[in-house]
C-alpha cells in the first residue's frame, strides 16, 4: 500500500502535538506500508519531500500561503494511493490530491477551527479560510480519524453532514522507551532548578488554548516552598506574548523560585525536568487529547490537567492526576481550583509519586505507538476496500476494478 502523509510539521520542526504524533506514526508506519511524507520545509530524501510557500506571496496572509503549500503537495502525490492529512494546514493537499489522482483520503483531526475562535487573532481573515479548508476536507473525507472519544463527538457536532460511520477513534501514543525516567539532574542545576524542592512544570506554546495566563493567575496561590517551572514558547500573536510577559513578571515580583525557559529545549532535555517535576500541569481551556500529558505520565509524573476534551481519557482523576473542571464563564473559579490542586500535589510527594508510577504503568499498557500505526492501517484497509474513489475505481487488495 503506497501512502502519502501530509503534515506541516516534521523533524527537526516540531513545536506541537500534531507534529509528535506524525513523527511517531510515521515511523511505525514504515515498517507496515510504503510511506512517503510531505511536509513543510527545504529538500527531500529518505521518503520526505518538504514544501515551502511560494516566494510570490511572502507578504500574504499565512493562510494563503498554506494553501500554496498544499497546492505542491498535491501535485507531488502522484503514484500513491491513499492520502493521509494532519491538520487544516494540509487537509486541503489531502483533499485535492483525493480529487487530482483519484485516491482515498484519510484526515486525522487533532483540533477543529470552528473550537479555536481565537486562532482569528493570528490570522485575520485567514481563520475564514482555515475553517473552510478543514471542513470542505472533513466532510468529503474517506475517513476522519479522531485522536480520542471527546474528539470524535467534537467533529460530529461541528461538521453534521458527516456520515458518523466514517469517523473512527485511534488515541495518540507515547514511545515509553524514549520518554521514561531519567535520573540525571544536570539540566535542573544549568537551568537554576532546585532539585531539591518540589517543582511544578508547565511545557507548551504561549496560546490562549493551552490556558498560560490560568496557570500563572493560579501560580499565585502556590505555597513558598514549590518552584514553577515554565517552558513556553512560539506565541501565536504579539497580544499573547505581551499578556503573559506581563503576568510571568507579576509572579515574579511577588515571588521567588518562577523561571521561564523560552527556548525550544532538546527533547532529552525536556525528559529530565518532566522526570524531576512533582506535578506537570496541564491547564488547556481545549485539548483533543493532550499528548503531553502522556509524556509526562511516561517519564513517571503526576499531572494536574483541565478535564476538557480527550485528557479525561489520558488522566484517570485521583489514579495517574487530578482534574480540575472548566467553565469559561467562571475562568476565577479555574484558576482558584487549579492552585488548590496543585498545592495539594506538590506537597504531598509521596502521594503524587505513587499517581507517577501509575502514570508510567498506563502510558505502557495502553497508548503504545505500534499499536496506534496497526489501528490506523486498519482505518485504510476499511477505506481502500469500500472503496469510493472519485475516478469510479474501486480498490480490493492490490486488484484495481473500473465500474461501468
Amino acid at each position: 500500500m503506497k501512502v502519502g502523509l501530509l503534515t506541516r510539521e516534521y523533524p527537526p520542526d516540531v513545536y506541537g502535538g500534531a507534529g509528535v504524533h506524525v513523527e511517531f506514526l510515521a515511523r511505525e508506519l514504515r515498517s507496515l506500508v510504503d510511506l512517503d511524507v510531505h511536509c513543510w520545509g527545504d529538500g527531500a530524501g529518505d521518503g520526505v519531500l518538504r514544501h515551502r510557500a511560494w516566494p510570490a506571496l511572502g507578504d500574504a496572509n499565512d493562510a494563503l500561503r498554506t494553501f500554496s503549500v498544499d497546492l505542491a503537495m498535491a501535485a507531488a502525490l502522484d503514484g500513491r494511493e491513499l492520502v493521509h492529512s494532519h491538520t487544516w494546514y494540509a487537509n486541503l493537499a489531502g483533499h485535492l490530491g483525493k480529487l487530482l489522482h483519484g485516491v482515498p483520503h484519510v484526515l486525522t483531526a487533532h483540533s477543529l477551527e470552528p473550537l479555536r475562535p481565537w486562532k482569528a487573532e493570528q490570522l485575520g481573515g485567514g481563520y475564514a479560510l482555515s475553517r473552510w479548508a478543514e471542513q470542505t476536507a472533513a466532510e468529503s473525507a474517506d475517513a476522519v480519524i479522531a485522536v480520542s472519544g471527546a474528539m470524535r463527538e467534537d467533529i460530529l457536532a461541528c461538521y453534521p453532514a458527516l456520515d458518523p460511520a466514517k469517523v473512527h477513534v485511534v488515541h495518540n501514543g507515547i514511545d515509553t522507551g524514549l520518554y521514561r525516567p531519567d535520573p540525571g539532574t544536570h539540566v535542573l542545576e544549568r537551568l537554576g532548578i532546585d532539585p531539591g524542592r518540589p517543582y511544578v512544570l508547565f511545557v507548551g506554546r504561549i496560546t490562549r488554548q493551552k490556558g498560560v495566563p490560568h496557570l500563572l493567575r493560579a501560580a499565585r496561590a502556590l505555597d513558598d516552598g514549590v518552584q514553577l517551572v515554565l517552558c513556553a514558547g512560539a506565541p501565536d500573536t504579539p497580544e499573547t506574548d505581551a499578556e503573559f510577559r506581563l503576568l510571568f513578571e507579576e509572579l515574579s515580583r511577588d515571588r521567588a523560585g518562577v523561571r521561564w525557559i523560552p527556548e525550544m529545549l532538546p527533547r532529552p532535555q525536556v525528559i529530565q525536568l518532566l522526570t524531576h517535576a512533582t506535578v506537570f500541569v496541564c491547564p488547556s481551556v481545549y485539548e483533543p487529547l493532550g499528548i503531553v500529558n502522556l509524556e509526562a505520565m511516561a517519564c513517571g509524573t503526576a499531572v494536574v490537567a483541565s478535564r476538557v476534551g480527550g485528557i479525561p481519557e489520558v488522566v484517570q482523576d485521583g489514579a495517574t492526576g487530578l482534574l480540575v473542571p472548566y467553565e469559561p464563564k467562571d475562568p476565577e473559579g479555574f484558576e482558584r481550583d487549579l492552585g488548590v490542586l496543585l498545592n495539594e500535589l506538590a506537597g504531598d510527594p509521596g502521594r503524587a509519586a505513587a499517581m507517577g508510577a501509575a502514570g508510567r504503568r498506563r502510558a505502557e499498557d495502553e497508548f503504545a505507538w505500534g499499536a496506534v500505526a496497526r489501528r490506523t492501517v486498519e482505518v485504510y484497509e476499511e477505506v481502500l476496500r469500500a472503496g469510493g474513489r472519485p475516478d469510479g475505481r474501486r480498490i480490493i487488495g492490490e486488484t484495481h476494478q473500473v465500474d461501468r
